[in-house]
């Protein structure tokens, strides 16, 4: 029954998922639409969305700065290169590494989407912080302890109340696909055809 269990926990924790404007809670249809409302804003100004993660969420960042990039048409990027990463926390700090990287190629108006299980990454911390520096808009995704630091310090906030990493990693992967495909007007259930996302073939 294990394999029962786990999609129920995965199930529970995305209906239990709770959203804030700042430090305001709301609903999370109404902080997916913000978001959305947001990533338009960007679009509209030729600006460009940040995603940034340790680890897996690493990963996810730069799956979606892909996703957005190629299919949301919103300039999207994330400190993927090993060489840039690695040089920014050897000759700066780990901590600062994201900060750094903000610094460098963020503008007032921009977006960084900040995507942290725990909500406690130091350089996820301090990324945000830049990000208010410079005018930017920050969207959170966080997880495992209610009171984490990152929690409510973005402009809209998802919070995953789970307590395991994969639990709340998997979680945080269905939400930002939501936020694309909302932004995309991209509708599962409503569908009779398959998406295909080559250029040749392209459906949404």
């Amino acid at each position: 029954m294990y394999s029962q269990k786990y999609l129920q926990s995965l199930s529970s924790v995305l209906e239990q998922t709770e959203s804030s404007l700042g430090t305001e809670k709301t609903d999370l249809q109404t902080a997916l639409a913000q978001s959305v409302e947001i990533l338009k804003a960007v679009q509209a100004s030729n600006g460009t969305q940040f995603f940034l993660g340790n680890g897996a969420s690493a990963a996810f960042a730069e799956h979606m700065a892909l996703d957005w990039t190629k299919n949301g048409g919103v300039r999207s990027l994330n400190p993927s290169s090993a060489v840039l990463l690695t040089a920014l926390a050897n000759d700066i700090s780990y901590q600062d590494s994201f900060a750094t990287f903000l610094d460098r190629y963020a503008r007032a108006g921009d977006l960084v989407v900040t995507i942290s299980s725990s909500g406690n990454s130091e350089n996820v911390l301090r990324a945000i912080t830049k990000a208010r520096e410079i005018g930017m808009k920050v969207i959170t995704l966080s997880g495992l302890k209610p009171d984490n630091s990152s929690r409510k310090s973005g402009d809209v906030n998802f919070y995953v109340p789970g307590r395991t990493y994969g639990i709340v990693e998997c979680a945080h992967q269905v939400l930002l696909h939501m936020m694309i495909d909302a932004f995309m007007g991209i509708e599962e259930w409503a569908r009779t055809g398959y998406q295909n996302m080559n250029v040749s073939q392209f459906q949404l």
